[in-house]
């Protein structure tokens, strides 16, 4: 089974520059690449594939000897990578490729010859750069992929061959079913509650600060650059901060729970809401999916997502009538059809676990809701019929649905 640890590098001053050089050489090459199947495109009507534009290489090495000081496999590498980039791009699952830029995060990456030492990786052209290994890495090492951030922080994420099978997937046990939101972080089915850590909130002050002591730098000068660096470290702690949150959030329910059950929630369109935007963007939905799924899978728990249409607020798990209306405001309400009173939040989570046992077990496939819940066909419209906040809901009966 392929894993990757993710290491902190520590390179004396002669290993920053022979990166920097690597770095540059290998962006240099993606940009040249890029732009050369541009033009082929525009002249033949044909692209280039990574193989074919890997083979002019040698050719580029005699016209620019200072690409011999990089290690060969890693511009070769960067030939694929951008085939992989143009097949990603056809098949709709990324953008077009873009050209890469000096300022921002660099990366190379060395497709084997990477030794792995007790307290340091041997990098071909490089040496032996002081790592701090914080987890064993036992086994074939597959690529090792070489990053500087904009705070001139080092990191090298290896990928290896654990040896090891992928464990099979059952879902007997404990089932949860989280509901995600900006009040809480996650609302577990169990009625548990995490708060929204709101990590922006602590920083923010700092950030404007020094993105206001940038703003007064003069372009292009000395001084500018250090400001941008200051800068660049609010925003790296903001992110440490959420990836811990994150990671241990995650960790402890993939640790209690055998099945995990989540709203495929559109992210994109909700940032489209420009008095939330702000809010949904710090909380990291999508990495903690992120997260949740790929620890699931690696220790053989099941990982479902409900879909976003799915009535999950609006339904009461109890007898499974559906509300007409439900604005954001009512927190609490009250089922007239078995009385029973609920909390919108664990309602919610409750009705998400359901619904991924059912498709986990029904056979049908995750696009069919409960017989028993009627889905409205035009998606999620806006309620016409506005109650203040205390008032109960009215429910409409089990049987009249739909």
């Amino acid at each position: 089974m392929l894993r990757v640890v993710k290491v902190r590098l520590y390179p004396d001053v002669q290993q920053q520059q022979s990166l920097a050089q690597a770095f540059g050489s290998c962006r240099w090459l993606w940009n040249y690449c890029l732009n050369l199947t541009n033009q082929t495109y525009k002249e033949t009507g044909f692209g280039l594939s990574g193989y074919e534009v890997k083979k002019i290489i040698p050719q580029l090495k005699k016209e620019y000897e200072w690409l011999s000081l990089t290690y060969s496999q890693c511009l070769q590498q960067v030939c694929l990578n951008l085939g992989v980039a143009f097949n990603n791009f056809f098949e709709k699952r990324a953008k077009y490729p873009r050209f890469k830029s000096k300022h921002g995060k660099q990366s190379i990456q060395y497709p084997q010859n990477v030794k792995v030492g007790v307290n340091y990786l041997t990098l071909p052209k490089i040496g032996d750069v002081t790592a701090v290994i914080h987890r064993p890495i036992e086994g074939k090492v597959k690529t090792v992929t070489v990053s500087k951030n904009c705070s001139n922080q080092y990191f090298a994420a290896i990928l290896f061959d654990d040896g090891k099978e992928k464990p099979s997937t059952s879902i007997e046990g404990k089932a949860i079913g989280i509901d995600l939101g900006l009040t809480h972080f996650a609302v577990t089915s169990d009625g548990s509650k995490f708060e929204n850590p709101r990590i922006i909130n602590k920083h923010e002050k700092n950030l404007k600060v020094k993105q206001q002591q940038l703003s007064r730098k003069e372009k292009g000068s000395n001084n500018r650059i250090k400001a941008r660096k200051k800068v660049a470290r609010v925003h790296r702690k903001i992110t440490n901060c959420r990836e811990d949150f994150l990671h241990k959030l995650s960790r402890r329910i993939v640790n209690e729970n055998q099945v995990i059950c989540v709203e495929n929630l559109n992210i994109k369109g909700m940032m489209q809401n420009h008095k939330l935007s702000k809010a949904i963007h710090q909380v990291g939905w999508g990495r903690f999916c992120t997260m949740l799924k790929y620890k699931a899978e690696r220790e053989g728990k099941v990982y479902r997502e409900v879909d976003r249409f799915f009535a999950s607020s609006k339904t009461c798990h109890v007898c499974l009538s559906q509300v007409s209306s439900l604005p954001l405001n009512i927190r609490f309400w009250t089922c007239e059809n078995c009385e029973t009173k609920h909390d919108r939040d664990i309602n919610a989570a409750i009705n998400l676990r359901d619904e991924g046992l059912r498709i986990l077990t029904s056979g049908t496939g995750d696009k069919a809701c409960r017989p028993d819940v009627s889905r409205s066909k035009g998606g999620r419209k806006k309620s016409t019929t506005t109650l203040s906040v205390g008032q109960e809901a009215h429910t409409v009966p089990q049987g009249q649905c739909g």
